[in-house]
Formats: C-alpha cells, structure tokens, sequence
C-alpha cells in the first residue's frame, strides 16, 4: 500500500541512525534526501532523488505524487522531520496522505549532550531559513539557555547580537559538524564568536 515515510536520520553520522529509520527505508520503493543523508544508506537499490535547497518544492511535490501513483516513499530529514525538518512543508502540501513519521536525534540534542546542558528547560530556537531574527533576541533574557540553530552562518549571527547591545562577554558555545570525526566544539565569548569561521552545520548555545 502506498504510503509517505518521513524519517530522521540524526546529526549525520550512522551511530546516531535508528534501529527504526534503518528499518523503514527498507520497505520503501523511493528515497529522497540530501546527498549526506543518503549517503547513510549505501545499500538500498530503489529509485534514489537527491533534495538540494533549490529544488525542495518540486521534490516535495514530486514525492506526494509517487505516492499518489502507488509508490511506498521516504523522505529522509536530517536530524529530527518535525524540528525544522520535512514534516511542516510535507503538511501544508498534503494533510490526507497515509504519513508515518519516524523520529531521528536532534543536532540540539547532541549539542545539550557534548555540552552537558539539561534541555528540558531551555529555550529551543530554529532560524533557518528566517536569517538573523529578532526572535532571538526575545529569548535571551529570560533566565534560560538558548539553544538555536543558525541560519547560516553563527559568526554573523553572533555579529548580530553585537550589533543589537548583547553583552560581548556573554558566554556561548558553538558546536560543529556534530557526530562526525571532525567535529568541533568552541565556547567563549560573542566577541571571540563573531570574528572567527564555521562551517554551516553548526549548534549555537547561548548561556
């Protein structure tokens, strides 16, 4: 019977990959994701679509409509499909499709790990795809850690919160590349921040 898989596949690397992500891509005629997500499962040999930021409209769509002609799909999101994942877009296409939603380890998560950061009490913020947001700025005060993911680039997010009177030496923690064998972790300072270079997937914790 056809149906919609939305599954996540974690920060990126396969130690943080599901036994039930594993298990639904293998029931599965269609992959979608991006290159590193598919990437994590060399072995299937159904029809492989690669999602790039260009052209993720058009693979949404295309995705409902393999499904519509009978195809069973799953389109992989990174991390987790309803934190700044797949699930928001799939719904405003679709509310009547036969979903399931496999849930897959947040880069949050990881970063609240490495970092040793009691989440359930922090302010949990995406910009993606929002640029340098206000909304940020409304979280900080408020006795919470702020865990967010960048827009892009944290340097110029950090450059940002300076421009808008964030104290320079307010502590923050910037993880990179979660869960691959480059993977970094920085803390300092938002002045140190802002002059320094990461790579885009990043986690930016702000104490």
């Amino acid at each position: 019977m056809a149906k919609l898989y939305l599954i996540g596949t974690g920060p990126g690397s396969s130690d943080y990959l599901t036994v039930a992500a594993v298990k639904a891509t293998k029931s599965v005629d269609v992959l979608v994701g991006s290159q590193r997500a598919l990437d994590l499962f060399p072995d299937f040999r159904g029809e492989v679509l690669v999602l790039q930021a260009k052209n993720m409209d058009e693979m949404m769509k295309k995705s409902v409509s393999l499904v519509d002609g009978g195809k069973t799909v799953a389109i992989l999101s990174t991390g987790d499909p309803g934190f700044s994942g797949v699930l928001k877009p799939i719904l405003k296409l679709r509310d009547d499709l036969d979903l399931e939603v496999v849930p897959g380890i947040s880069s949050l998560q990881l970063a609240a790990a490495k970092l040793q950061v009691p989440w359930d009490e922090v302010n949990l913020l995406t910009l993606h795809g929002k640029g340098n947001s206000d909304v940020i700025l409304d979280c900080l005060d408020n006795g919470k850690v702020t865990i967010v993911l960048p827009d892009f680039r944290v340097e110029k997010l950090a450059q940002f919160l300076l421009e808008n009177d964030v104290d320079p030496k307010r502590k923050i923690a910037v993880c990179e590349r979660l869960s691959y064998p480059d993977e970094r972790v920085f803390t300092g300072t938002v002045k140190e921040l802002a002059s320094m270079e990461f790579n885009y997937l990043c986690v930016m914790v702000v104490y």
